[in-house]
């Protein structure tokens, strides 16, 4: 089995300071990763050069196409690189209003990755985004609503079902609960582990938040300084870590 994503040495840095460095790895169709650390130490930076976001200075990152193999998106043109974020990836923002058209109704918004991807029949596309509010949890009656007018949970749900219409094999996800409160993150969480069960997604989680990965994550990445310090199975990581900077990250939950 070829992996669905291989990344390979890849780098970024900012002056003197260091995104991250050096970072690789393979994602099996159907895995999801998980990326943990503090603030400060490359997970973001990682995911933003995976996803095609930023630019790294050296590395690969090759995808599993459909319709030609393996890729390396970095070497891509923007075109081709654009279509695939409309087809087999997706980006789950952790703040819903950088991911959503907010003067665009909820339906709108779903349909529109729809027509990117050359639907163009209303009622089946009005069907869909219908059919997908509902797998998110909003209620149909909310489908000419503006994303304004839903709370934070709701419009995290509603970029989701924008995401995920179009049966991408591929989401990055940051910190996608980040900033909601804890019995929204909880809705939010098994909404998320139902969904990429169910589509058998293959997903890349960033988030400095253990419990997030210990429920999704098959297996995980601990950043420091830009640099993986530690990685594999989620339990097995959590619940026995070597390395001295992930003893200090699992100590500190478990003491608060």
């Amino acid at each position: 089995m070829t992996p669905l994503l291989q990344v390979r040495d890849l780098g970024k840095s900012y002056g003197r300071h260091i995104g991250c460095a050096d970072v690789s790895l393979d994602l099996w169709p159907g895995e999801v990763m998980g990326i943990v650390g503090e603030s400060g130490s490359g997970k973001s930076t990682l995911l933003a050069c995976m996803a095609g976001h930023v630019v790294p200075d050296r590395g690969q990152v090759i995808f599993d196409t459909r319709a030609d193999g393996p890729r390396d998106t970095v070497s891509m043109s923007e075109p081709a690189r654009r279509m695939l974020g409309r087809t087999d990836w997706a980006f789950v923002h952790q703040h819903a209003r950088d991911g959503l058209r907010m003067g665009v109704s909820a339906g709108g918004n779903v349909g529109e990755r729809l027509m990117a991807v050359g639907a163009r029949h209303y009622g089946d596309i009005r069907a869909t985004a219908t059919d997908w509010l509902g797998r998110v949890e909003i209620d149909a009656g909310r489908i000419d609503d503006r994303p304004a007018t839903f709370s934070g949970g709701m419009q995290q749900r509603l970029q989701i079902a924008r995401n995920l219409v179009t049966g991408p094999r591929l989401v990055f996800m940051d910190e996608p609960t980040g900033g909601l409160d804890v019995s929204v993150q909880a809705r939010l969480l098994d909404l998320l582990r139902g969904l990429v069960r169910r589509m058998g997604l293959s997903a890349v989680i960033v988030t400095h938040d253990l419990a997030v990965v210990r429920l999704l994550a098959d297996r995980l990445m601990v950043m420091k300084d830009g640099r993986v310090v530690e990685t594999g199975l989620t339990d097995q990581v959590l619940d026995d870590p070597q390395h001295g900077y992930t003893q200090l990250l699992v100590s500190s939950v478990l003491q608060v």
